[in-house]
């Protein structure tokens, strides 16, 4: 599943054991303890109560492993008028120990009526025997009572009949609706059961270990059409004009990956080079969008099948585009949703940036049909197996397939936006305890995506491409429709080679002689494991001390702190049994090659092999980790970088800007210095490097904007103009160049016009008017499309016609760009007419709720009025996405977290506290008030200097 964070302008366990049963390639693991049926039988009272009053005979959260399922049949008739469904199925299962009672998991479901046969009641047509249904909606778990005791090592099938109501948010099976051309709003019925959420659509064993086979049967109108996993066999005609469609039953999948749709999309087609069918489906008045999305699944899905070595394992995959959406998109086993704007490409109106959006995610869900759906990982505590890998072959794959997008420079933008959250205290491991559906939701987030992919990344330049790549194809095929966990994953990075088998990095695998996880590197054993451990299973990332002495580098590590200075009383403690083993790299300024050194320790000492004038660590960014140099380290840079900054590579100049405001937050280097640093970019020819220190420069002038501190507000920006002025003149009006042309053009002209830069909003008000004039017909270049919407809704008249057109564009793309436009108002009515939008879900729809607000919130007059909105109607914004959904973390996050006083921190504060008060909790109310710390602190040190700097360049 892709996550939406990026379409913002992003247990104790008692005992362990696996048994094996005698179906190949099935192991149920249990990670608790397990209470008996003669445990119910003798205390009832130590249950918990069902909703009928008797005992339940389960107290979990996770279901026993008595019982699992081998294969679901199930039949489901959606009506999309009155919003409800009627279903019916039966679960073949298989007893392992003998027990009175199965345990299911089922949300909102009214069940008529359940049954049990055996294999010989079926055998004999002997009549099924009736089963009593409890139900503890607290575990969203329903207990069916047996008669007599189910023989273990048989098999038998449950029988359920059931009805439910089409979800009214984007959870189980739902329902959406999208506006045609002409005005008319249509319905359709769609899945999303990630993480647990096929429960909403069937009573099921809703846990990624209960692996099935699924053989899925819709009924529909003849109006619609019907999708699923696996290509329809047959469509069966019924009285009164109603269509039954069967589906192949499929492989064997986990229940979050099943999926049907029922709606009335147009769709393009194309074949891969192994005959596999892709179909990209979309409303009708957006078919025209869907072609970029069939060239792209096409090649990628080539690509894939060609570096994994295994064949795509089903006959069709299908891409739809659904109009109401939670995140960006969801994985299902040949049939993947998708978020229009994640799917949809419109020339006219997508930018540069869209392309390599949809190129991303596309290739991110096809890279789960392997990671994730082929092999998935046991329990959510491990869910960063599925989304760091699949994040991380977004780059293996768009490098491949599309290097025109250049996304191998982006990737850093993935690293540095995750070490933001990962340098606070509040983060959290990437393998992490995971029990309730919140806290499973949770794991959600950009820790598991992000920081997943980019320590791959670096075990992946250790390693060497070569053998990265033979240890993923182990895994995957070794762990091929069954469930893995981080150890099965490192082991595999491990295989055996001679002691004389060296890469040019110094690298081998072990020979036969060493363990099975051991490799050899520069002559010394290295465990894989051991050194994945200290990344996967401790929170943070560290800090690596440079200071250099003649020809010897003395190295120190820690743990790298946001906000939280070495001075500070509570320092020392969150240093303790933090160590890291680091796979460093290193260049100097007398050769361009690359040396390598693991740091195990908390200190260690390389030298030299001649004298140098400075020494960077971390090349090109492949390692996750900052650096600091002490002494003279970094004004060696800033005088490297201001008489020729080309010695150094375009990726290390980055780094170094991105490491020295870092260190800046943690107390660690003064602004100035870091501010010392980017005078050279008035010559960079990198637009990498160049968008770097902007950004950094133009987050300072919106925090104390925001601030209303005026004099160092007004000098910052004459400074900006004045210093970025030769090249925002440079940019051109237009859309050419490559990609990283076009967003180094679109973040320079958005901050000439936020600075209301006189030819900027000149050229923008001319074009904005042009627009106008030509009834919305006049194609503005897509890379300046935003800016010049932006501009243009600073009037009234601007403003109301810019709605107007939000409402009947048929572009996702164009809709983002004039819905941020919107939200740059200064007129407090306007931006809570937008949120009221948002609220009601029909102009504005409830999935783009949680980015306006965000977007109201980076304002200074909009940050109070979206954050007293979302104090003052919790409640309504809770009802509509649930407390763990990424949505509500968005607007939590996205409308506090730039606050920078200590009134709006005890403001928070009291608001969470009254949350938790009724028993809500969720872990970024730690990190929200961790970040408005960090930036009231930040200030308090770093004001006086900032106004000082700037004083001296005026």
């Amino acid at each position: 599943m892709v996550n939406s964070h990026r379409k913002l302008i992003f247990n104790v366990y008692v005992g362990f054991y696996c048994t094996a049963i005698i179906l190949p390639k099935i192991c149920i693991c249990s990670r608790f303890s397990m209470p008996s049926s003669d445990q119910f039988n003798q205390d009832p009272g130590a249950f918990p109560e069902a909703t009928n009053g008797e005992p339940f005979p389960w107290h979990e959260l996770r279901l026993p492993n008595t019982v699992i399922p081998l294969h679901y049949d199930l039949f489901v008739h959606p009506n999309l008028t009155s919003l409800d469904f009627a279903a019916s199925e039966t679960i073949e299962v298989l007893v392992r120990d003998a027990t009175q009672f199965i345990i299911l998991h089922s949300r909102d479901h009214e069940i008529m009526n359940a049954t049990l046969h055996s294999e010989e009641d079926l055998r004999y047509r002997k009549p099924g025997r009736q089963l009593d249904v409890l139900s503890y909606p607290a575990h969203e778990q329903i207990a069916l009572l047996v008669p007599e005791e189910l023989t273990a090592d048989l098999k038998y099938y449950v029988a359920i009949d059931f009805q439910g109501k089409l979800a009214d948010g984007f959870e189980g099976f739902y329902k959406s609706t999208y506006r045609t051309l002409g005005g008319e709003i249509r319905t359709i019925a769609v899945t999303d059961f990630e993480p647990t959420e096929a429960r909403m659509a069937f009573p099921c064993f809703d846990e990624p270990l209960f692996k099935a086979n699924f053989s899925i049967k819709i009924r529909r109108e003849s109006r619609h059409i019907a999708l699923s996993n696996m290509p329809k066999v047959k469509t069966i005609e019924l009285e009164g004009g109603l269509l039954e469609d069967h589906f192949e039953t499929t492989v064997r999948m986990s229940t979050y990956l099943v999926a049907y749709v029922v709606c009335d999309f147009k769709w393009v087609s194309g074949t891969t080079s192994s005959g596999v069918k892709v179909s990209i489906y979309a409303s009708p008045d957006k078919w025209s969008q869907t072609h970029y999305a069939l060239e792209a699944s096409v090649k990628l899905l080539d690509f894939y099948e060609s570096y994994f070595d295994i064949y795509y394992p089903l006959p069709k995959l299908d891409l739809v585009a659904i109009p109401d959406f939670g995140s960006g998109a969801m994985e299902n086993w040949g049939l993947i949703t998708y978020r229009e704007t994640s799917l949809l490409f419109d020339p006219k109106t997508s930018s540069a940036f869209d392309k390599l959006w949809v190129t991303r995610v596309i290739a991110h869900e096809l890279a789960h049909q392997w990671f994730g759906n082929l092999v998935t990982m046991e329990w959510w505590n491990d869910i960063w197996l599925n989304e760091g890998f699949a994040n991380y072959m977004e780059l293996i794959s768009v490098n491949a397939t599309y290097p025109e997008l250049q996304f191998d420079d982006y990737f850093l933008e993935v690293c540095f936006e995750v070490i933001k959250r990962d340098s606070l205290n509040s983060s959290h491991p990437i393998s992490n305890q995971a029990k309730t559906p919140t806290e499973i939701q949770e794991m959600f987030d950009t820790i598991s995506y992000n920081k997943g992919a980019c320590i791959v990344d670096m075990l992946k330049d250790f390693l060497s491409e070569e053998k990265f790549r033979k240890g993923i194809i182990h895994y995957l095929k070794k762990f091929s429709y069954g469930n893995a966990k981080n150890d099965d994953l490192w082991n595999s990075m491990s295989n055996g080679c001679l002691e004389g088998d060296f890469t040019s990095g110094g690298f081998c695998y072990s020979d036969s002689k060493r363990t099975h996880s051991t490799l050899t590197f520069q002559g010394e054993d290295v465990e894989v494991k051991e050194m994945m451990a200290t990344w996967t299973l401790q929170k943070g990332i560290p800090l690596v001390v440079v200071e250099r002495e003649g020809r010897a580098l003395r190295l120190r590590q820690e743990r790298f702190l946001s906000g939280v200075f070495k001075e500070d009383p509570g320092w020392r403690a969150l240093q303790e049994r933090y160590l890291w083993h680091i796979p460093l790299t290193y260049t100097t300024s007398s050769s361009n090659v690359i040396h390598r050194h693991i740091l195990k320790s908390k200190t260690d000492v390389l030298h030299l092999p001649e004298d140098t004038s400075w020494v960077k660590f971390n090349v090109n960014s492949n390692g996750y980790y900052i650096v600091h140099y002490e002494g003279q380290g970094w004004d060696q840079f800033i005088q490297q970088l201001n008489q020729n900054h080309t010695l150094l590579r375009p990726k290390d100049r980055t780094s170094l800007i991105h490491d020295a405001f870092q260190l800046v937050s943690a107390g660690r280097l003064t602004l100035d210095k870091a501010l010392d640093l980017t005078r050279y970019l008035q010559h960079e020819t990198s637009s990498l490097a160049l968008l770097k220190g902007l950004g950094y420069l133009e987050m300072f002038y919106h925090m104390i904007d925001r601030r209303n501190i005026s004099d160092v507000t007004e000098n910052l920006k004459h400074y900006l103009l004045r210093y970025f002025k030769p090249v925002i003149d440079t940019q051109s009006w237009s859309d050419e160049g490559s990609v990283w042309d076009s967003m180094l053009r679109s973040a320079l002209l958005k901050l000439a016009c936020d600075l209301n830069h006189a030819p900027c909003i000149q050229k923008a008000t001319d074009l904005f008017s042009q627009w106008m004039e030509s009834s919305g017909k006049l194609n503005i270049p897509t890379d300046v499309l935003k800016i010049v919407y932006s501009v243009g809704a600073q009037t009234t008249p601007g403003w109301n016609y810019l709605l107007e057109q939000y409402e009947l564009s048929m572009s996702g793309a164009e809709k983002n760009k004039i819905l941020y436009a919107l939200s740059t108002s200064k007129h407090q009515e306007k931006l809570m007419k937008l949120i009221e939008l948002g609220m009601e879900g029909k102009i504005i729809k409830t999935q783009d709720l949680a980015s306006l607000l965000h977007a109201i919130a980076r304002s200074p007059e909009g940050q109070k009025l979206a954050w007293n909105f979302v104090r003052e109607n919790w409640t309504h914004i809770l009802k509509k996405f649930g407390l763990g959904s990424f949505d509500v973390r968005i607007i939590i996050s996205g409308t506090t977290s730039h606050f920078s006083s200590k009134d709006e921190l005890q403001e928070v504060k009291l608001f969470f506290d009254s949350l938790k008060a009724q028993g809500l909790h969720l872990d970024i109310f730690q990190t929200v008030l961790e970040t408005i710390s960090k930036n009231i602190k930040w200030l308090e040190k770093n004001l006086p200097t900032l106004r000082t700097w700037l004083l001296a360049r005026t």
